[in-house]
């Protein structure tokens, strides 16, 4: 049986290119223009009815998956039941987690992500911040 190799992560979202270039910003990707064209802007000359219709980025190391952002009509309306956790504090515990998971919410505050709910450690599990990016996508800083 084949196994698969590579996956992306497809986000349903009102404005691809705001919620790419935000998730650009979260996790140090890049968004390359498409295959056989030197710019975005190249792109959409001539193909002008794909304009805010869809964008990608990848990650430039080519170990994360690339993320796919398509339009959708429809607005969110319940919670995600698939989010991703930016792993901002890897390795850390107590204060030391919690100041890393800190200074990066504030990072990402200043590139629109709203906070939802800073979880503190309790002895059993760690610190973790629940966030939403510029559309209302959950995800978590771990």
């Amino acid at each position: 049986m084949a196994s698969i190799k590579q996956f992306q992560v497809t986000f349903d979202c009102a404005d691809p290119e705001r919620v790419g270039r935000f998730w650009c910003e979260v996790l140090g990707y890049e968004a390359p223009a498409p295959k056989g064209f030197t710019s975005w802007d190249d792109y959409y000359a001539e193909h002008p009815k794909a304009r805010g219709q869809w964008f990608a980025c990848t990650d430039p190391t080519g170990v994360g998956p690339r993320l796919y952002f398509q339009r959708v009509p429809e607005g969110r309306v319940v919670k995600n039941r698939v989010h991703l956790d930016v792993r901002a504090g890897t390795g850390l515990v107590g204060e030391e987690r919690l100041a890393a998971l800190t200074a990066e919410q504030a990072r990402l505050t200043a590139l629109g992500a709203t906070t939802v709910q800073v979880l503190i450690a309790d002895g059993e599990n760690e610190s973790c911040i629940a966030m939403q990016d510029v559309e209302g996508n959950e995800f978590c800083l771990d």
